[in-house]
């Protein structure tokens, strides 16, 4: 039987429009670009359906053993400012179609 593993998403406002987040995938070690990947955040507007994700560059390698990054670790205010960076982007987050990928630095910007 398959496991059904439910991935929490997390409410923000950024400039009065309602926003869901959740962590799209952990900073880790990609085979592909033999580089280290930073985290990525899946944000979409609470009324629509297209959603953008939101790479961040790798930051400092975390040691063998160490606790992953949990979505409660991460401030509302690098999740609001990345939202605002990717609309300011070109990110229409009430339209339709496939999903973007914007990249963003460490703060958000």
């Amino acid at each position: 039987m398959a496991r059904n593993k439910q991935i929490p998403e997390f409410d923000i406002t950024v400039g009065g429009q309602p926003y869901v987040w959740r962590l799209q995938r952990q900073p880790q070690w990609s085979s592909d670009t033999a580089d280290w990947r930073g985290m990525a955040l899946a944000v979409r507007h609470k009324e629509g359906q297209r959603e953008a994700v939101l790479e961040f560059p790798p930051g400092q390698q975390s040691r063998y053993g160490a606790a992953q990054l949990q979505p409660s670790h991460i401030q509302p205010q690098l999740v609001a400012k990345a939202i605002a960076s990717a609309i300011v982007a070109g990110w229409e987050p009430l339209s339709r179609g496939k999903t973007v990928t914007i990249v963003v630095d460490a703060t958000g910007g």
